[in-house]
């Protein structure tokens, strides 16, 4: 287990944060919701049929029959009233677990939700967008992966952040300097005193070759330093400039942010989930997310292929951001 991972846990034990885990009928949910409770990481709600799931010491409700079940129908109602959603709609709606959870949220019931081990992003992201909005301020709803890699020389210790692995397909230039931005600061919120350095890659180190996608990047680059000339962000870079010093003296000397980045902000989708489980699985690193940042409240998507291990990574990581939000 990483340094990172150890920090997270041990932040989520100093202030239990309920988290809820929609996807009682997988396996690994419930193999992972037995860890967290023996470490003693969150109070857990697992969202499932009660005679299905044994993991003593969380509390398990069955959406279809809970308590709260119509109070929760009545207020996404009011919620979606302007898309035209009736009370009986509603009913229905919070009778999915994701729905449920989500709800759960809003109303203060739960500090966080995890999804995504048998769901796709968009079954997580739409119930999050519809019930608890975007954070004030956001213009994209982006993600991201925390890579904890077995390589100390890069990073912060080994640790970087990977941008937009999960959920924006082909961003604008404009829309690439919110997610490097976006990452910068969720850098901040998990790494403490380390500084983020965010390097905006490509094919092309400093205009080195000519393309749509580098230029995208370079135009990216210099909106992200106009929002926000207070962080460190450089580019367009590719991947040895951004984190090999050697390499940066040779293809960007000028640079503050090559050679030292653990920020690292893909030009498209494609990219960066290639990217990320290139690293996975080629380089045996920690992978954790995709880490959604811009929603009002946690909400944290899972990868389809995740272990057990994973969730537990995520819940104590969504327990660190219910900390912050409070």
């Amino acid at each position: 287990m990483s340094d990172f991972l150890t920090r997270m846990k041990n932040a989520a034990k100093a202030d239990k944060k309920t988290i809820v885990l929609p996807e009682g009928e997988d396996p690994r949910t419930i193999e992972a919701a037995k860890k967290i409770v023996e470490e003693d990481l969150a109070n857990l709600v697992i969202l499932g049929n009660p005679d299905e799931i044994d993991v003593p010491g969380a509390t398990v409700i069955d959406p279809r029959n809970a308590e709260k079940h119509e109070e929760y129908a009545q207020k996404f109602a009011e919620l979606r009233a302007k898309k035209g959603v009736t009370i009986e709609q509603a009913r229905a709606q919070v009778m999915d677990a994701t729905y449920f959870g989500t709800m759960m949220v809003k109303m203060g019931d739960a500090d966080g939700l995890v999804s995504g081990a048998c769901h796709s992003t968009a079954d997580t992201l739409r119930p999050a967008l519809q019930i608890l909005k975007t954070a004030p301020g956001t213009k994209l709803v982006s993600a991201f992966m925390i890579m904890c890699t077995k390589t100390p020389e890069f990073g912060a210790d080994g640790t970087l952040v990977f941008a937009d692995c999960g959920l924006n397909i082909a961003p604008t230039s404009d829309e690439l300097s919110e997610i490097a931005i976006a990452s910068a600061n969720s850098f901040k919120t998990f790494m403490g005193d380390v500084e983020p350095k965010v390097a905006m890659l490509s094919y092309s180190t400093m205009g080195s070759a000519g393309g749509d996608t580098a230029k995208k990047v370079q135009e990216a680059t210099a909106f992200a330093k106009e929002k926000a000339p207070e962080l460190a962000i450089d580019g367009d870079l590719q991947l040895d400039a951004a984190i090999v010093p050697s390499v940066a003296q040779l293809k960007a000397p000028e640079s503050k942010v090559a050679g030292h980045a653990n920020v690292l902000v893909f030009p498209n989708l494609e990219t960066g989930n290639i990217g990320y489980k290139l690293v996975q699985r080629f380089g045996g690193a920690e992978a954790y997310g995709p880490i959604l940042q811009g929603i009002a409240k946690p909400v944290n998507d899972l990868s389809r292929g995740c272990s057990a291990d994973d969730i537990v990574g995520v819940v104590a990581i969504t327990a660190v951001q219910a900390q912050m939000a409070n």
